[in-house]
């Protein structure tokens, strides 16, 4: 009879810790204030690499000189450029690319 009652306590045991894994797992995979899931990584390098195409494109933007960084759709610009225009051209391609929710924009004239 002990012998039963100890492979019960081991059986829920082994679930408990099981659950427990699994449950690590699954939270490290969700997205939390200051960090992302895999998917909003994934979605968020997508959206990066498609407005730093517009920008390389662009006959206004020197994209060369523009850094883009994208967290959770929020896209931020960073570096240089010629004119205020180009500033401007840089920002309007960045909010018009699909998935970005928002854009700062932190490009600066040169000097």
């Amino acid at each position: 009879m002990k012998a039963k009652s100890q492979l019960t306590i081991f059986r829920y045991v082994l679930i408990v810790a099981v659950a427990g894994i699994l449950a690590i797992g699954i939270n490290g995979c969700a997205s939390t204030k200051t960090n992302e899931s895999t998917g909003q990584f994934i979605d968020d390098s997508t959206i990066t690499t498609k407005v730093k195409a517009k920008l390389v494109e662009d006959p206004v933007v020197s994209g060369l000189r523009i850094s883009v960084e994208t967290y959770k759709g929020v896209v931020q610009l960073s570096g240089f450029a010629n004119s205020s225009g180009e500033i401007e051209q840089a920002a309007s391609l960045a909010r018009k690319t699909e998935g970005v929710k928002s854009v700062r924009n932190d490009i600066h004239l040169k000097n």
